[in-house]
């Protein structure tokens, strides 16, 4: 692994945060698109494994669309925050107000697969489809291809090799560190940006569930942790904090994502070493000052 050489954000910043809103409503599994059961991500955790509409969790997924989408566009435009959109294709092709938003506003947006699926029963050639489906798909919904990857958690021995070829410039399915590093793949190099669980507002459905205060007070306190190693040590770091349109834009938790916010946004204020970016600009400013091993 290779560590990022001390400095090396852009303009000295100390710390890299990375918002990373996930867009899966509407490419979840559904037996009406032809999956052989519905989705079993539920916030009730009622899994069923027959082929059966779930018609009140399809629903729980709409709200994210209809009510968490407007919340978290509206915070995120306040504190004028970059974000990345890791998104299924299929979720912006049936929400085009979305993609027309993130385009709008510059942002970044990452691929999470054609449909929010898993693929690790794939064999190379129908994951390949899968992503290179994605990346046409996000192409005409945004305007821009994605240049990053977040699997549905469960990633291939072939993803990797897969994204180089497919001209991805790095891939989220880490969880091993706080800053980037390179992966050498039989195709070349990639840059792999961690991402993180704990900071995760999947936090409030994981039993035991975070209260929103609870969410806050982690999301604060990491956030305070690796900005004073990025100040008083010798290595740059990356704080990552994943949110999704059904989870954290229900209005009792979003005051928490509001308050976090401003908590980096005194920070910044404070002192300007706080870096608000997207994870490609985190990943093309390591690529830029850390070469690839040989």
């Amino acid at each position: 692994m290779t560590l990022l050489p001390p400095g090396h954000w852009p303009n000295g910043a100390a710390l890299a945060l990375s918002i990373v809103v996930n867009v899966e409503e509407g490419a979840e599994m559904n037996v009406a698109d032809g999956d052989r059961s519905p989705e079993p991500v539920d916030e009730l955790n009622v899994v069923l494994t027959k082929p059966v509409r779930n018609y009140g969790n399809e629903s729980n997924y709409q709200y994210g669309i209809k009510e968490g989408f407007p919340r978290i566009a509206a915070l995120l435009d306040r504190y004028r925050f970059a974000a990345t959109w890791t998104s299924a294709a299929v979720a912006l092709e049936r929400a085009p107000h979305i993609a027309a938003f993130v385009a709008g506003r510059g942002d970044e947006t990452a691929s999470h697969g054609h449909r929010w699926v898993h693929v690790f029963r794939m064999g190379a050639d129908e994951e390949r489809a899968f992503l290179q489906a994605a990346v046409d798909s996000i192409a005409l919904t945004t305007g821009t291809r994605p240049y990053g990857h977040l699997s549905r958690y469960l990633l291939t021995p072939n993803t990797r090799r897969l994204l180089v070829e497919l001209g991805f410039r790095y891939h989220m399915d880490d969880y091993s560190g706080d800053e980037p590093f390179w992966d050498m793949t039989e195709s070349g190099p990639i840059v792999i940006m961690p991402y993180a669980v704990d900071t995760n507002d999947m936090k409030f459905w994981n039993a035991p569930g975070y209260r929103p205060n609870d969410w806050l007070e982690y999301n604060i306190a990491t956030f305070e942790q690796l900005l004073r190693e990025g100040r008083e040590g010798d290595r740059r770091r990356m704080m990552s904090t994943g949110l999704h349109l059904r989870i954290i834009g229900r209005p009792g938790r979003i005051i928490a994502l509001e308050r976090f916010f401003e908590h980096v946004r005194t920070r910044m204020n404070e002192r300007n070493d706080v870096w608000v970016t997207t994870r490609s600009a985190i990943a093309d400013a390591f690529a830029a000052t850390v070469p690839p091993p040989d």
